[in-house]
């Protein structure tokens, strides 16, 4: 990554160049397409400041930071770039995360509902006679075309082992 280090009414040192480009160097840990890094230090009255950007494609950090010493305001940017890059990041994982999760939890309760699927031919007949059938047969339910009204019914045996008989209706849309 490429910095730039401007100063203002104060003199870079080498070991000054170097903190800076030590901690701004920390920003390659969150993105490793950062592309370049600006760092402006200046001196108002007895505080010192320090300002810092960080460019990535399609966003921009900036920090800006005072405090007694030059070192300490470095050290305040740095920390508040280090922030705001980690934020950034974690809106990032957390975006991406909830799209797959999302799919994720629909294909798992799809996979988890499974039905068993029979196939049962429909007679006509009164109840008592579907009664005599299910009887006859081990079978839970029986699906039957009632002779006196040409509709659906359902007969299914009931844990007390006496019958009981579904009239299914239409729900009427509102």
């Amino acid at each position: 990554m490429e910095i730039q280090l401007t100063a203002k009414q104060l003199n870079i040192t080498p070991a000054l160049r170097e903190y800076v480009q030590q901690k701004m160097g920390k920003t390659q840990k969150y993105f490793d397409h950062i592309v370049w890094g600006q760092a402006f230090l200046f001196v108002e009255k007895r505080s010192h400041k320090a300002e810092m950007i960080v460019h990535a494609p399609g966003q921009t950090f900036r920090a800006l930071a005072t405090a007694a010493d030059l070192y300490s305001a470095i050290d305040l940017a740095s920390d508040k770039i280090d922030a705001q890059l980690k934020k950034h990041k974690e809106r990032i994982k957390n975006r991406h995360k909830s799209e797959t999760s999302g799919t994720m939890v629909e294909a798992a309760s799809v996979a988890r509902t499974s039905f068993a699927v029979s196939r049962q031919s429909v007679s006509p007949m009164t109840p008592e006679q579907a009664a005599a059938e299910l009887d006859g047969s081990e079978r839970l339910f029986l699906v039957y075309l009632d002779k006196d009204t040409d509709q659906i019914h359902i007969l299914y045996r009931r844990e007390d082992e006496s019958l009981g008989i579904i009239h299914p209706v239409r729900k009427i849309k509102r």
